[in-house]
């Protein structure tokens, strides 16, 4: 079992700004690690103060597999001047010991781990 990591930003606090944001990024971390939903375990997702449109959660059930993926919803703890409109994941998986972990981080995330960002190679 292996733990990936990754966060996004959110333009608006919108159902359609969210739903756009979490598929990018779930497309993304599915293509950078070759992961099957059937291979996660469980996932967290966390969003700022500042984002109540809807559960990320939510949209993720939406993707193909995800369905049967145990999924939840928290609010990231407030730090003054931390980024805004932000919603992270961690996620569980069986992933082989001998494969990269590549985390996702897209948009204004990128610089909460810029040695994570999409630099990483595929």
């Amino acid at each position: 079992m292996r733990s990936i990591r990754g966060a996004t930003t959110v333009t608006e606090n919108t159902v359609e700004a969210m739903r756009e944001a979490v598929m990018e990024l779930l497309d993304e971390l599915e293509k950078r690690n070759h992961l099957h939903p059937s291979d996660i375990i469980s996932v967290t997702f966390t969003v700022t103060r500042d984002l109540d449109a809807i559960f990320p959660a939510a949209i993720a059930r939406q993707r193909p597999y995800w369905d049967n993926v145990a999924m939840l919803d928290v609010q990231q703890m407030y730090v003054e001047g931390s980024l805004e409109r932000c919603i992270r994941f961690l996620i569980h998986a069986y992933f082989p010991v001998s494969a990269s972990v590549y985390h996702t981080y897209l948009r204004h995330a990128q610089n909460l781990r810029p040695d994570w960002s999409l630099s990483q190679p595929l």
